[in-house]
């Protein structure tokens, strides 16, 4: 297994390059995030001093995604830190608790980040009915759910076309509201710093934390291809380049992105708009032209949603074909071959995690993920130097171990500053998760011995 691929074999076609996989992750980067997010992360700084948490959360996904560029070239399998965790640690004596808990944890945050999308959807689709009810919210989210996964449910070569179509749309509408804010910037407007905004303190460092982990959400997707590497054309050289090139395009982007809002509408007005884009163009524009960027905005939305569930479905797939999960979730489909019980049940759990409120959602899915994911796979990279010679790592992070050691240090600090209840929330999944794994262990040996 020196290609590190445990599902070599298996079916899936090698059809994405660099520009679908580049378009991929960005599509999954850029959706509803931004423009949702920028009141919140203006909110958690009480200024424009909040681009620190962008700058922040900008180094630490480029530092993150050169730990995932090494590990996705050198085990170019589907499943991502699944696949990670399992060939890693498979001659210790985590080799099977360690995957176990990240697909336990991805049970949860998975679905929790989709959910998100689709909250977010039926939030900006509240700007043209004013009256929308949470029933109709509810069914808002359902509807969009259901369009995703039939959208999904055919085969790559289709994909890869619908994903470059959708990347397009979402091109489209950043660059129409970046264009537009910077016709009508206002450096007064922009730098109006509210009064000691760049004192160190206790409360600086607990909104820098909040604003970083509202800006990684924002970020969240750079390494969306490595879950479907199994089915990436050259993917040594294909996914490094693919996730820096997405992680440097969305730095830009939404350093452009939040000028432009706050360099139009005071940030003491932003932080407390729902529909911040479609404001800011009916600011500059008029109502039909928010109407017209709103339309984008659920495009880039939907695009953001639909890359994620792509990708996420592939995991529980990869760990049904190794035996660490339900075998069903190891089926492809007939002629399709992609991985349709694994879509259906990962898109039906995302439907359901939409019940839950879009702060909650945001903030449970990182906590959530980020001990046994982003951790884990920053000390798998580490054994995997140290201790498997054998597998080539054809891409080798560079200054390493810097990068690996700000984006664990950069991972930790939003852990820890997340609040006891989401902090609570990321540690009791994970213990719960070891409880689950230790019963299911006992039972199949009970079952071997019998």
């Amino acid at each position: 297994m020196r290609d590190g691929s445990p599902v070599k074999g298996a079916g899936l076609v090698r059809h994405f390059g660099t520009l679908e996989a580049t378009a991929l992750n960005m599509t999954n980067m850029v959706g509803v995030g931004p423009f949702i997010t920028i009141p919140l992360i203006i909110g958690a700084m009480g200024g424009p001093q909040c681009m620190l948490g962008w700058v922040l959360g900008a180094v630490l996904a480029l530092c993150d995604g050169l730990v995932w560029s090494e590990l996705a070239a050198a085990l170019p399998g589907a499943g991502g830190t699944y696949l990670y965790l399992t060939e890693a640690f498979r001659r210790t004596r985590f080799a099977s608790l360690l995957p176990f808990l990240f697909i336990w944890q991805f049970l949860f945050s998975g679905p929790l980040e989709i959910a998100s999308g689709y909250l977010g959807f039926a939030q900006y689709l509240g700007y043209f009915l004013p009256g929308l009810t949470p029933a109709g919210t509810r069914l808002i989210t359902t509807a969009t759910g259901l369009v995703t996964i039939f959208l999904l449910y055919r085969g790559v070569r289709a994909i890869g076309r619908l994903t470059l179509i959708l990347w397009t749309g979402m091109m489209i509408t950043v660059a129409w509201i970046i264009v537009s804010g910077m016709s009508h910037f206002d450096a007064r407007i922009a730098f109006d710093f509210p009064p000691n905004a760049f004192r160190f303190s206790t409360g600086l460092l607990a909104g820098l934390g909040s604003a970083t982990l509202i800006a990684m959400y924002d970020f969240m997707g750079y390494y969306d291809v490595c879950f479907v590497a199994g089915e990436v054309r050259e993917p040594a050289r294909t996914i490094p380049r693919s996730i820096l090139w997405a992680v440097l395009g969305v730095a830009a982007i939404y350093a452009l992105l939040n000028l432009s809002i706050i360099g139009v509408v005071p940030w003491r007005e932003a932080m407390n708009s729902k529909f911040i884009a479609a404001e800011f163009v009916e600011k500059v524009q008029g109502r039909t032209a928010a109407g017209v960027v709103t339309v984008l905005v659920l495009w880039t939305t939907f695009a953001s949603v639909f890359a994620l569930l792509l990708g996420y479905s592939r995991i529980p797939w990869a760990a049904g074909v190794n035996g660490h999960f339900f075998r069903p979730f190891a089926r492809l489909h007939a002629t399709g071959n992609f991985p349709h019980v694994s879509l259906g049940v990962m898109g039906g759990l995302s439907i359901v995690a939409a019940l839950w409120p879009l702060d909650a959602v945001i903030s449970a899915l990182l906590t959530s993920r980020i001990l046994i994911q982003f951790l884990g796979q920053i000390l798998a990279l580490r054994y995997l130097r140290r201790h498997r010679p054998e597998i080539a790592r054809p891409f080798r992070m560079w200054l390493y171990p810097l990068p690996a050691v700000v984006a664990f240090g950069g991972w930790a600090f939003i852990f820890l500053t997340s609040g006891w209840g989401y902090a609570g929330f990321g540690i009791l999944t994970l213990v719960a998760g070891a409880v689950v794994f230790v019963i299911r262990d006992r039972v199949v040996r009970l079952k071997t011995t019998a």
